[in-house]
């Protein structure tokens, strides 16, 4: 096991009704007047935005909108809600919303204090050192932004899709109640399942030897999703079930599961790419990238994926590359279970250009990227053929 340091700084307040704690929880924080960041459907249909600013009013702390945060969230917003941000004095950023919301609040956040381009800290020009405060009102389970310092925004020129991470980007606190996310589409509440999966997956394919408390830890969390999501597909209003899901996908992303060991990574910049060029749901992108991703990694690698095959999926199976590729197809019959696609073509790409993505990631990400294996471009074509081709 590796030396680490865990700073979990989030305040989760978790349960029916915590929304309604909204401006308490701003004022515990010293957080006078938020930018108040959200998205374009459903917080406003549902009532949600009108119920936020109800408490606030009540409590007369003054506040600013940016609303129309798009999926897959762009810099063109960002720019937006700096300049809205800068003329009105804000002194913190309140997202009401999912991943996409609360990345966009968190780059405006570590903007604010900076005086380049906050595009410096996507691209690697700077490292943010300080930020605004941010709060959460969670309505997705996926991302696990609530309760991590990571944000992913894609610059328009260029279709740039960039991540970057600072432990003073951890939201203050999050309002979790399972109860917002009764309404999801089934289609998005399977893509936020494949996101939270994919979070623990890109931690626990590692090499770092001797960190059977973090494996454990994050089989537990993946057997416990996979028993749960069915539940949620088949009824949508099961409290419990959407509880668990809600607080997995937290617990995906917040650092529990990679204390001491090196974390990959690859699949998410394969997958950034692909949703990048092509527009698609991260979530979905995840579903096909990372079952391509293993069944090239097991002829290198097998050892951990057929680890997890058999911890996860109950495979039994003593040789590991047999193993390791019962295991995918597992993943993959489990993912197809709960409606989401697997293969390029399910998700509307028929002819991908893999030469294309292969060079985009290579540039975003470096000419060798990933650690459980080594990905350069020659291998992101083969990674992406075999997802165009399965």
């Amino acid at each position: 096991m590796n030396n680490f340091v865990f700073y979990p700084a989030t305040k989760y307040v978790f349960g029916k009704g915590v929304e309604n704690k909204v401006a308490k929880e701003l004022q515990a924080f010293g957080m006078k007047k938020p930018l108040i960041v959200y998205g374009k459907g459903s917080v406003i249909k549902s009532g949600l935005l009108d119920r936020v600013k109800k408490s606030l009013d009540e409590e007369g702390i003054q506040y600013v909108e940016l609303g129309g945060v798009q999926p897959n969230p762009v810099d063109s917003k960002v720019y937006e809600g700096i300049e809205i941000a800068k003329k009105e004095g804000v002194d913190s950023v309140l997202a009401v919303g999912g991943g996409s919301s609360i990345d966009t609040a968190k780059a405006i956040a570590a903007a604010l204090p900076y005086e380049g381009d906050f595009w410096d800290f996507y691209c690697g020009k700077a490292k943010v050192t300080k930020a605004l405060p941010v709060g959460v009102v969670l309505t997705i389970p996926a991302a696990g932004s609530e309760g991590s310092g990571n944000t992913v925004i894609t610059k328009l020129d260029g279709l740039h899709k960039l991540g970057m991470g600072s432990d003073v980007l951890r939201p203050k606190f999050a309002l979790m109640n399972p109860e917002l996310t009764f309404t999801l589409p089934p289609y998005q509440t399977a893509a936020g399942i494949t996101d939270m999966m994919a979070h623990i997956m890109e931690r626990y394919f590692s090499n770092t030897p001797n960190v059977e408390i973090t494996d454990r830890v994050a089989e537990g969390v993946l057997k416990a999703i996979i028993t749960e999501a069915p539940k949620v597909i088949a009824n949508p209003e099961d409290y419990d079930a959407r509880a668990n899901i809600m607080w997995s996908g937290t617990l995906a992303h917040n650092g529990v599961c990679s204390g001491g060991r090196e974390e990959d990574w690859a699949t998410h910049g394969l997958e950034h790419e692909l949703s990048a060029v092509y527009d698609v749901t991260h979530g979905a992108g995840l579903a096909v990238m990372f079952p391509a991703w293993m069944t090239h990694a097991m002829k290198e690698n097998p050892a951990k994926i057929a680890q997890f095959a058999r911890r996860v999926f109950d495979i039994e199976e003593k040789d590991d590359a047999k193993a390791a590729e019962l295991g995918i197809e597992a993943l993959k019959k489990f993912l197809t279970s709960i409606g989401i696609p697997v293969t390029m073509k399910e998700l509307g790409i028929e002819n991908p250009d893999v030469k294309l993505l292969a060079k985009k990631v290579t540039e975003n990400k470096g000419e060798i990227f990933g650690n459980y294996i080594k990905i350069d471009r020659e291998v992101a074509e083969k990674i992406y053929s075999i997802a165009a081709e399965s």
